[in-house]
């Protein structure tokens, strides 16, 4: 049953690595500085940002979208030095279903391969199961995205399909759309393992 408090906001989740924080617009040189690589934002929604206007816009849209109800960004932040790595978000927000949507993630190329990424899914989990009640949270990556298909596979979330051609990106490319999701009956074994995985 669907709790009447799944009411996704604004919420600051640590873990023993990460910190997730409202995003805002004071995290934008650091974003900037930890997305320098293009090749982060190659499955992205929107073109790597070269200036810090382009980050400043990247966030305001967030923000704004945010405010609608819509969505929660968040802010990585490493814990050791308190550095902005990259971001993630809530969206599709179904409040009356129990459902949302994690996604917009991105982290900077020195701290991908590492404990950051499994940590944020779960501290974001963990807060929409446990904490929200939600029914089921869903993943959705590129097609072409084969190393984040299989992240999200390793979590424990279920494979559901492919939504062909389903967005156009920044540069113009069609892309399919996988869709993994993970439902409150799974939680406990997908929780298990991966607080088996950040001990490890």
């Amino acid at each position: 049953m669907v709790s009447q408090a799944f009411d996704p906001q604004p919420v600051a989740l640590t873990g023993a690595h990460v910190r997730l924080e409202p995003l805002e617009r004071r995290h934008a040189s650091e974003l900037l500085e930890a997305g320098k690589d293009a090749g982060v934002w190659r499955y992205l929604p929107c073109a790597p940002p070269t200036k810090l206007s382009d980050v400043e816009a990247y966030i305001d849209e967030a923000l704004e979208v945010a405010a609608s109800g819509l969505q929660v960004p968040f802010a990585i932040i490493l814990l050791d030095s308190g550095q902005a790595i990259g971001s993630t978000r809530y969206l599709d927000i179904l409040r009356n279903d129990g459902g949302l949507e994690i996604g917009w993630t991105w982290i900077g190329k020195l701290w991908q391969r590492a404990a950051v990424n499994t940590e944020c899914k779960f501290l974001l989990l963990r807060h929409a199961f446990d904490d929200l009640g939600a029914a089921r949270v869903q993943l959705k990556t590129d097609g072409r995205n084969e190393q984040s298909q299989k992240a999200i596979a390793r979590i424990g979330a279920r494979r559901e399909g492919v939504l062909r051609r389903n967005r156009r990106l920044w540069d113009g490319y069609v892309r399919d759309t996988v869709v993994f999701s993970i439902l409150d009956s799974e939680w406990p074994a997908v929780k298990s393992g991966l607080e088996a995985r950040l001990r490890g």
